[in-house]
């Protein structure tokens, strides 16, 4: 049986990855421009902290939409939500999209941040907005590569570089993935690093949030997943009839 084909790029998964590199390259600029020796240690932990952050959204977001609405849910259902859950099944889907595809999302929702970035001040005169102006470009970046940290983590063979990159835990690794990939597909829910997941799991950070939204909705969590079962029970078949013995006298 060949292999499902991969999902082509819309048109405006294109425009998003082109106006995110374009938006990119003009923080970049005024990152640049904003690095003097008295904001320099701010800039370097706002692009450490805003990387970290980017982990957390991924985590925030991939449990949203693994845990709660359904694959009828106007809009978000067939977006995010089944392509979530039928991931489970077939993890090696995403590994079959092109670049565009596996980006173009992420690079759509990120455009109108790094818009609203470029209104800040920068310089070093402006230490402050340097700074969020770099958290910003950071979270961002790193939001773009958690589809393509997540791809790599289920390619069989990815290049040496970022092989090194995986194995060195800089970014999302197979084994560190593989614990998501277990039933019932509760934990290690970020995907950019994966840094994050031991320390939430400890806090019990998602099931606290699960107790909280069942608390105020009456809602249950997972109580939608897509599981590939059948979707009609077939009807039971009733034994035969053992058959008489007869006597003979």
């Amino acid at each position: 049986m060949s292999a499902p084909a991969a999902r082509r790029a819309h048109f405006h998964e294109t425009l998003g990855v082109l106006f995110f590199f374009i938006l990119c390259a003009l923080l970049v600029v005024r990152v640049v421009q904003a690095a003097a020796p008295q904001t320099f240690v701010a800039l370097a932990v706002s692009a450490v902290v805003g990387f970290v952050a980017a982990d957390l959204v991924s985590g925030v977001v991939h449990w949203l939409f693994d845990t709660w609405f359904s694959k009828t849910t106007p809009v978000l259902g067939p977006t995010f939500v089944t392509p979530f859950r039928v991931h489970h099944e077939d993890p090696l889907d995403i590994t079959r999209h092109g670049f565009v595809a596996t980006n173009g999302h992420n690079c759509l929702a990120s455009v109108p941040v790094l818009a609203l970035a470029l209104l800040l001040p920068t310089g070093p005169e402006a230490p402050l907005a340097s700074a969020l102006l770099t958290f910003v470009l950071s979270l961002c970046l790193g939001i773009f590569g958690t589809n393509q940290f997540h791809k790599w983590a289920h390619e069989e063979h990815v290049s040496p570089v970022i092989a090194w990159l995986q194995a060195r835990g800089l970014i999302l690794n197979r084994e560190h993935h593989d614990v998501h990939h277990a039933m019932p597909y509760e934990r290690h829910y970020c995907i950019t690093t994966g840094w994050l997941n031991r320390p939430l799991e400890a806090i019990g950070f998602f099931r606290g949030l699960e107790r909280l939204i069942t608390a105020v909705t009456g809602q249950q969590p997972r109580v939608d997943d897509l599981n590939l079962a059948p979707t009609s029970t077939p009807p039971a078949i009733e034994p035969a009839p053992a058959p008489e013995l007869k006597h003979v006298a």
